[in-house]
């Protein structure tokens, strides 16, 4: 079914998030809508029927991150979707992290090759093709990039993966590269770092290791997530480049 298009007023920052069907990506697509902007989201789900705006269906595509030909075609369908618009912020916020057949995390060398490189795929080639398609649009806006990391990405965590803790780190990385590549264009590029935040896939056991090891004793919330996200793509962050801001409530720290 072809979906109409609905053009977007010249005024509206536009901006597009990628694993936008859950979690902390449904909460910063909220967040971006309540503060104006126009949302486009992507994700391997089809539109969340409990995001708040009745026109988001037709400002949805469907992505699978793993697979480079429907990558490239998503980005041609955003880049429809602008309709010449620039394109103010985009946030790479998919990402997955594959279990053991215990719901345990996979250590590097009991990961599969194959599961590896999906894993690489979505969670950091996956954003560098958004990044490299999407260019043009995000210059014309002047726009933002915030890439969604990981404190698995600097130290070794209980429940997430190898290849989900490499991949993050690369991220962050790649976050550096780009903000340095890309200042002379207008276009800034940061990221965020989640702790522990209370979403649907929390894994057994971290009740005790918020007790433990975060220092405010609580999860944080998809919202306080979101908050630093939008953030980092207003004007309010037009100095902020190549950062990555810590979201877990101190963890970081031990």
């Amino acid at each position: 079914m072809t979906l109409p298009h609905v053009p977007i007023p010249e005024d509206k920052p536009v901006v597009a998030v990628t694993g936008a069907s859950r979690g902390i990506g449904h909460a910063i697509v909220k967040e971006f809508h309540s503060a104006g902007w126009e949302v486009l989201t992507l994700a391997r789900t089809p539109f969340s029927k409990v995001c708040p705006w009745a026109e988001g269906i037709v400002k949805h595509i469907e992505v699978d991150l793993s697979e480079e030909a429907s990558v490239m075609q998503a980005c041609d369908t955003l880049r429809e979707r602008l309709g010449g618009h620039g394109l103010s912020a985009l946030v790479n916020n998919a990402g997955i992290s594959p279990k053991d057949n215990e719901g345990e995390r996979l250590s590097a060398m009991k990961t599969s090759i194959a599961a590896w490189q999906a894993v690489q795929m979505v969670n950091l080639t996956g954003p560098l093709m958004l990044c490299q398609q999407l260019l043009d649009p995000l210059t014309q806006a002047k726009g933002a990039v915030v890439n969604v990391t990981s404190i698995a990405g600097t130290q070794i965590h209980p429940f997430a993966g190898a290849a989900y803790a490499v991949s993050k780190a690369g991220l962050s990385a790649l976050t550096r590269e780009l903000a340095f590549e890309l200042a002379e264009s207008g276009v800034r590029v940061n990221a965020v770092s989640p702790g522990e935040i209370a979403t649907s896939i929390l894994s057994p056991g971290t009740d005790e290791l918020v007790e433990r090891l975060v220092p405010m004793k609580r999860l944080g919330s998809p919202k306080e997530v979101a908050e630093v996200v939008t953030f980092l793509c207003s004007q309010k962050s037009s100095y902020i480049n190549g950062a990555e801001i810590p979201i877990n409530g101190g963890q970081h720290l031990l």
